[in-house]
């Protein structure tokens, strides 16, 4: 797609306020794809006023109406997942059939979702002698990731203007193409002016800017913990709505009952998706002692698979690539054995980092406590289930999980587990489920009537 060089704001593309730009390169080949404008608080406000202006009568409208529209939407959205796909693998590096199953097809299914939910969802609810309206909170500000540039700005926007709220959107600097892309499937499908509105830049600029405004009523971010704290203060001290969809350390544990083989690769294929550019990547691998060297070989075996430049793409930036090299040289400091992998580049050109798998990791070591997204994999051994759960539950973190084992008892560890969702024997994404978690990995959650529950408010009338 060709690039827009103004800001999608109450129906329409107009220039931005300033003239600065940002540069879109392709990660694999460090080449320029395109320029967006680097917006400002000027900008922000335009958006926001328009946001404001068409609030009330998207407020009024029927909900079969605004499903009719999301709907449209949707289906816009399937229309153009071929450009969509080629825009992602263009601007994030993701393989082609990467972007077309993922990137390019769970949006669609999901503005499906909240099409279908806007419909049939009880809006009006009776309780004793009270009736409880849900109405929407208001003005959305939606700042997303590059890391799922499309989805998370799907997973944002269709539970907002299904439930009735206004948005203006903050893409990630690094992917915005396919966020201007969105724009243009939300204008094709009919929704009124200033329903949807987009503003690109940078996130200390732009992203402060809707945190901080007046006219901003709820604040809506994913991406790093450390960024999201930020946003919560701002929010916080404003007294906003906020939800916060943040960083993983997901822990994979394989129980001795466990079928090895396939929890192992099912493991490692997990990790390296999206060049493990993934919040709820497994990246913690906890398998009994008895059978730990058998699943290290596996995983060795496995990860040997993901070849750079073909089964997995580049990280999606030069600063990310260096940071995830950054952790492998201190995961070797450490004392962690270094299987596969390692800091070198793979290629001589792209932001590649090698698929890394560390076994022996201890935890406390750096690498088994932070968040790394990247293709690197800590393998960890245990001697009981009450071992695993403690270095399982010991991150600041909570946001997926992975059990394999016997159906009973690999259920019964994952209710013990401080996590907000586990996948159990490689159990499938459910987009109708809630995605969030618990500690530092967020507040709130997303997707299906739960994550239509956080654009909403109740208020009861009292009879």
């Amino acid at each position: 797609m060709k690039a827009h060089d103004g800001m999608y704001i109450g129906g329409s593309w107009r220039p931005a306020a300033g003239t600065d730009v940002i540069e879109v390169l392709n990660p694999a080949t460090e080449e320029p794809i395109g320029q967006v404008p680097a917006g400002t608080a000027e900008d922000v406000d335009a958006a926001v006023r328009a946001a404001r202006a068409a609030f009330d009568d998207w407020a009024a409208t029927a909900p079969a109406d605004r499903a009719a529209k999301l709907t449209a939407l949707r289906d816009r959205l399937v229309a153009r997942k071929d450009e969509i796909a080629e825009t992602v693998t263009a601007e994030l590096g993701a393989p082609p059939a990467f972007a077309q199953a993922v990137h390019a097809g769970l949006p669609a299914i999901v503005a499906g979702s909240f099409a279908e939910l806007a419909a049939s969802h009880d809006f009006e609810q009776r309780i004793a002698n009270s009736v409880v309206h849900l109405e929407p909170v208001g003005v959305v500000g939606a700042i997303t990731p590059w890391n799922y540039p499309l989805h998370q700005v799907v997973a944002k926007v269709a539970p907002a203007l299904a439930a009735g709220c206004t948005v203006v959107l903050k893409p990630a600097e690094d992917t915005p193409l396919v966020a201007q892309l969105f724009a243009e499937c939300v204008d094709e499908a009919g929704l009124p002016a200033g329903v949807f509105n987009l503003v690109t830049g940078h996130g200390p600029v732009v992203g402060r800017a809707i945190a901080e405004h007046d006219g901003v009523d709820m604040v809506s971010f994913t991406g790093s913990t450390a960024v999201g704290s930020e946003i919560g203060a701002l929010a916080g001290a404003a007294v906003k709505r906020v939800s916060l969809e943040l960083g993983g350390k997901s822990a994979n544990v394989v129980l001795p009952s466990a079928d090895l083989a396939k929890a192992v690769n099912i493991g490692v294929a997990n990790v390296m998706g999206n060049s493990g550019q993934t919040c709820t990547a497994w990246t913690r691998m906890l398998v009994h002692t008895d059978r730990y060297d058998e699943a290290v070989a596996l995983a060795e075996a496995a990860i040997a698979k993901y070849v750079p430049g073909e089964r997995i793409g580049p990280l999606v930036s030069a600063r990310q690539r260096d940071r995830v090299r950054g952790y492998i040289e201190k995961g070797v400091e450490e004392g962690a054995r270094l299987v596969a992998g390692g800091p070198d580049a793979p290629l001589e050109r792209g932001y590649y980092v090698r698929p890394t798998l560390f076994a022996d990791v201890a935890p406390g070591m750096t690498i088994e406590q932070e968040e790394i997204f990247g293709p690197v994999l800590a393998m960890i051994r245990y001697a009981d289930e009450d071992e695993a759960l403690a270095i399982a539950n010991g991150t600041a973190y909570g946001l997926s999980g992975a059990v394999w084992g016997e159906e009973a008892e690999a259920t019964a560890f994952a209710r013990r587990m401080r996590t907000g969702m586990v996948d159990i024997n490689g159990g499938t994404f459910n987009p109708l489920a809630p995605f969030g978690g618990y500690k530092k990995s967020g507040v709130g959650r997303e997707l299906g009537v739960h994550g239509l529950g956080e654009f909403l408010e109740a208020k009861s009338l009292q009879y």
